[in-house]
């Protein structure tokens, strides 16, 4: 429980980063679907960083990390938030912001699952 509570810690900071780097980026006028990508990579790294040293600290060190968790969670977010943009954006002109927060929302479960057993997994 208290892994959970720290990855949503981490999780509820990072919402804040890849939001004011969606509103950033459409205010410089860039396209929502690859600001959304942008946004999504700037908030993977900054939680990425800590997940290694707080979320998961205490598990012993693997290489491959990083690349581990760009295929798991950065695969998994990307795609979760296109999708979700697209349709609620795109087809059903909901504004972007509450878009985006739908689309983290949706994809949260799922990452920490990722994360826990595969990105930060206990050697065996």
């Amino acid at each position: 429980m208290t892994r959970w509570l720290k990855f949503s810690a981490v999780g509820g900071i990072g919402i804040g980063v890849q939001l004011a780097m969606l509103a950033l980026l459409l205010r410089w006028h860039v396209h929502y679907l690859a600001a959304t990508v942008i946004a999504v990579e700037i908030a993977l790294l900054h939680n990425y960083v800590w997940h290694k040293y707080w979320t998961w600290a205490g598990r012993e060190k693997r290489s491959g990390r990083l690349l581990r968790f760009h295929l798991a969670n950065g695969l998994v977010s990307v795609i979760s938030n296109l999708l979700w943009m697209r349709v609620l954006t795109g087809w059903l002109h909901v504004p972007p912001l509450p878009a985006n927060l739908v689309a983290i929302g949706a994809t949260a479960l799922l990452n920490f699952a990722l994360g826990d057993r595969w990105v930060f997994a206990v050697k065996r």
